[in-house]
């Protein structure tokens, strides 16, 4: 699903999916409200969102629809890389963003990424972003990772690196299928919905300092 409050943003958008094997558009939406009524209607697999729309924005829109159960996988769409709103889009359990200046190339490559589970689209510029917002006091910020043994603690730095299961199993020398379930488990543990606010959670905490040996 596309939602996004420029008619010539979607009739691109639904050109370049019509035109890759293995997606369908199920349904467009102009602002936040009708996005999360077509959520409910149609149960997309992935909706793109762009950020700044009229009536109810994407960033309060992508939190109700991440709030229903089994959730579709959302990607924030943003003419900004260092929109202030990203930082609080990844907290809510969003997985990812592109620029709406992105390839076409990028954008299928995202979507395949979000829906595969690897929440971090653009690992360079989505790292900067967390980095650039890390260390602000937030109640809701998970609480310290206690709990966690070296290997968890290892393995919830190179997510924060922006790397895919399949790179961190190579890493480490494990088959991917445990290093899913190992990021299910860390999900679990400190009580979060997606593996870009693992990311976040990585640095806020201070487990990975912008710029240190975490990255």
């Amino acid at each position: 699903m596309v939602a996004d409050d420029q008619a010539l943003v979607r009739t691109g958008l639904r050109v370049v999916l019509d035109s890759e094997p293995g997606f369908q558009l199920v349904a467009e939406a102009e602002d936040g409200e009708q996005a999360i009524a077509a959520v409910r209607e149609t149960s997309p697999d992935v909706v793109l969102m762009d950020i700044q729309m009229p009536r109810l924005d994407g960033l309060t829109a992508a939190r109700r629809i991440l709030a229903d159960d089994a959730p579709p996988k959302v990607i924030m769409m943003t003419t900004f890389g260092t929109d202030d709103n990203l930082y609080a889009a990844l907290r809510a359990g969003v997985s990812g963003f592109v620029l709406k200046t992105s390839a076409p190339e990028q954008l299928i490559s995202a979507m395949r990424a979000a829906q595969a589970g690897d929440a971090l689209i653009d690992p360079a510029v989505t790292t900067r972003l967390i980095a650039a917002f890390a260390g602000r006091a937030d109640p809701s910020v998970p609480p310290a990772l206690a709990g966690l043994g070296d290997t968890d603690l290892d393995l919830m730095k190179l997510v924060a690196r922006g790397l895919t299961n399949r790179q961190i199993a190579a890493t480490l020398s494990v088959p991917e299928h445990s290093v899913a379930q190992s990021v299910t488990r860390l999900l679990d543990h400190l009580g979060l919905h997606d593996r870009a606010q693992l990311v976040v959670a990585a640095y806020e905490s201070g487990l990975v300092n912008p710029g240190g040996p975490g990255r």
